[in-house]
């Protein structure tokens, strides 16, 4: 196996499905003008065809909402919003993006990846030193990903055409503040290895 992994951040069916319920709202505008799902797609692919396993990084919690932090200004919404219930529709990954079996899952219950979930066990497990990444949102949880994964040791790159925020501002500024600890590419001219 490889030592590196792509994740796929965030790209559930709340958050970017034209049936769900960020399909209606900025992020469901980015997703369609960037050509986020497609791009995203293409570059799943491409890993897969030079052997580097994919994990899908999902947002959810129990029906009963016990995981969602009650104060925080990002995931208050959900329990009033009934969005990101675990076992449910909206927390599956995109159909498009086909996920397979042998893809990791990692299910988080707050922005960043690596807080209270396994992903640094599988990381470590599988050797991990790599990590490509995109996904939804560019400003919280690529940047979140990007900043604890340098942290930690690893080897950070974005797939920067793969990822998206509320508008192409915040798109841009999260990428300009997250250059310095990771390497930015696309899902054109990414190279896996």
């Amino acid at each position: 196996m490889k030592d590196a992994i792509y994740l796929v951040l965030d790209m559930e069916n709340d958050l970017i499905h034209a049936d769900g319920p960020g399909a209606k709202g900025p992020y469901g505008e980015q997703v369609r003008e960037r050509g986020i799902i497609e791009k995203t797609r293409a570059a799943i692919d491409k890993a897969r065809a030079a052997g580097i396993p994919i994990g899908f990084v999902r947002v959810g919690f129990s029906p009963d909402y016990r995981e969602c932090p009650p104060n925080s200004p990002i995931f208050s919404g959900a329990r009033k919003n009934g969005i990101f219930k675990l076992g449910g529709w909206g927390t599956e990954v995109h159909p498009d993006l086909g996920k397979r079996e042998e893809d990791f899952d990692i299910v988080k219950h707050r922005v960043s990846p690596f807080y209270a979930t396994q992903l640094e066990a599988v990381l470590r497990a599988n050797g991990i030193k790599r990590i490509y990444c995109s996904g939804i949102s560019t400003n919280a949880v690529v940047q979140a990903t990007v900043r604890e994964g340098h942290d930690r040791d690893y080897e950070m790159i974005v797939l920067e055409d793969c990822c998206c925020a509320l508008s192409t501002e915040e798109h841009e500024i999260a990428m300009k503040s997250i250059q310095r600890f990771c390497t930015i590419t696309n899902s054109r001219d990414v190279v896996f290895e």
